[in-house]
């Protein structure tokens, strides 16, 4: 199958799929013509690679992942403290998101939105890390 097909087979945007073939997560076959076709196992991967990307993981992870997914000797264990790992990185993102959205509301709740000049949201923003939370 063609980029195009690849694409809408596996839902990612074909600039997506010649971002992975570059980096060298699928390798897709050449044709004469030069055109990339793409196999089902290929297939297989941009769909692994598209479900582990809206997972948050990163390229490196995906790598990773693919190299354990294609091994088939590997160990459980390695793909789980991949997985534990990123979760926890997920968590610490979660806590500063949280911190952001208490200051954040307490700017907003300090303002009064009116025609007056001063504003506790730019004081706050103005006032650095810590001022208002």
């Amino acid at each position: 199958m063609n980029i195009k097909d690849a694409s809408e087979r596996s839902g990612l945007p074909a600039k997506t799929i010649r971002y992975y073939e570059e980096i060298g997560l699928v390798r897709p076959l050449r044709g004469p013509n030069g055109y990339r076709r793409f196999r089902d196992s290929d297939l297989h991967k941009l769909g692994f690679l598209g479900r582990a990307r809206s997972l948050g993981f990163s390229i490196e992870d995906c790598r990773t992942l693919l190299a354990l997914w294609e091994d088939r000797g590997r160990a459980s264990a390695d793909v789980k403290q991949l997985a534990e790992d990123h979760l926890h990185r997920i968590e610490e993102k979660i806590v500063e998101l949280q911190a952001m959205r208490a200051t954040l509301s307490h700017l907003v709740t300090a303002c009064a939105g009116d025609d007056r000049p001063d504003c506790p949201i730019l004081a706050g923003l103005s006032a650095g890390p810590g001022c208002c939370g």
